[in-house]
């Protein structure tokens, strides 16, 4: 075999391997960006589900109000 046609072999081999490997590095980033939009999706559910709950606690000072009124209301049935 001549050294252009063992040249020539050799890049043909190399080519079809880094075909190989291009076509399997874009399965895999096909892969992952599916699994960034599903995991996106739930980081998204998660933090509504943590603003809801935020939105319902009250306030410090509607706590502290709370707090007055259950005072007042346990003073009137230990005076009774």
């Amino acid at each position: 075999m001549s050294d252009a046609k063992m040249l020539q072999a050799i890049l043909d081999k190399v080519s079809s391997v880094d075909r190989k490997v291009d076509k399997g590095f874009k399965d895999v980033n096909k892969r992952v960006d599916g699994l960034d939009n599903k995991l996106t999706a739930r980081i998204d559910k998660i933090g509504l589900s943590v603003a809801r709950l935020e939105d319902d606690t009250p306030t410090i000072d509607e706590f502290n109000k709370l707090v007055r009124k259950v005072s007042k209301l346990e003073n009137r049935v230990l005076e009774n």
